[in-house]
């Protein structure tokens, strides 16, 4: 799968926000049938995203995702059993609480793919992992999940609610202590398990510059995509995910450079020296362009 930069919520209870869906440059776009939806709305909204799916054809489907409500939600199975049939390209899991969560709802998953014939395994799966206490324990364990798994993500508001935090926020707006290891623990997660680490949204969409910094840290980090809340955040993303025309060049540089000298494990470049984990680094640069 290519890289996810941006991943776009829409209020799944939006037919005027569904309809602008096809000219957003997002990666991914997830109708969202979790928070932004209220209890009373929630039957509408998963009819909304049922037909929306059943209106695109197979290729259009793929970037389209859905959040569903969280496994021990008396909504999740109606979620599934709503949007499966139109092939969605996967499930946005929040309120995970370990990874038996996800395998529970990746068996679920098979069933409906088995049913409507869609390719098994086809849909997957990202886990928003820490929005409860518990998951915390688990992050290191998400490998096992298999090949569903597209990725993990974070999120600190249900964290903070959930343990009676007043603030997860500092006062110039960079998180607090306890929601800065939350971050490191899923980068580092999403990593272990082999799979795209995409960090939580930036809430304030009239802050283009803060959403810019937002982002460089984050790929500074080693997050390879970020959530979205408005459509004016995916262009920002976007760029600020993909890697420029001189970090393309260098990274061709390195990996050639290694080519050229096999067996070698440390050879210099510009009066730099470089080894394995420099050539990793390149290839994951090329990898994303």
């Amino acid at each position: 799968m290519s890289a996810m930069r941006s991943l776009l919520f829409v209020p799944g209870d939006s037919e005027k926000k569904l309809g602008k869906i096809e000219g957003v440059p997002a990666d991914v776009v997830i109708i969202d049938l979790e928070d932004s939806v209220t209890p009373e709305k929630k039957i509408a909204a998963r009819g909304l995203a049922s037909e929306y799916l059943s209106g695109l054809d197979a290729g259009e489907r793929r970037r389209i995702w859905v959040r569903i409500n969280p496994v021990d939600h008396p909504e999740a199975g109606a979620d599934l059993a709503a949007v499966m049939p139109g092939n969605p390209g996967g499930i946005v899991l929040p309120k995970t609480r370990s990874p038996d969560d996800v395998e529970l709802v990746g068996r679920r998953i098979g069933t409906y793919e088995a049913e409507h014939e869609i390719k098994v395994g086809s849909t997957r799966i990202l886990p928003v992992a820490t929005e409860t206490p518990q998951s915390l324990f688990s992050l290191g364990e998400y490998a096992r999940c298999g090949p569903r798994l597209a990725g993990l993500t974070w999120g600190a508001e249900d964290l903070s609610a959930a343990v009676g935090a007043t603030t997860a926020r500092e006062a110039d707006g960079s998180w607090t202590s306890p929601y800065r290891l939350v971050r490191n623990l899923c980068l580092f997660a999403a990593h272990a398990a082999g799979v795209d680490a995409i960090d939580t949204l930036y809430a304030n969409f009239q802050d283009p510059e803060g959403l810019e910094a937002s982002c460089t840290e984050a790929r500074r980090d080693g997050f390879s995509g970020k959530l979205a809340i408005h459509p004016a955040q995916v262009d920002v993303i976007n760029r600020a995910f993909t890697p420029s025309e001189e970090e393309i060049r260098h990274a061709r540089r390195v990996v050639e450079l290694f080519e050229a000298n096999p067996g070698a494990g440390t050879l210099a470049l510009d009066g730099a020296m470089l080894d394995i984990p420099h050539l990793k680094q390149a290839q994951k640069i090329l990898d994303r362009s």
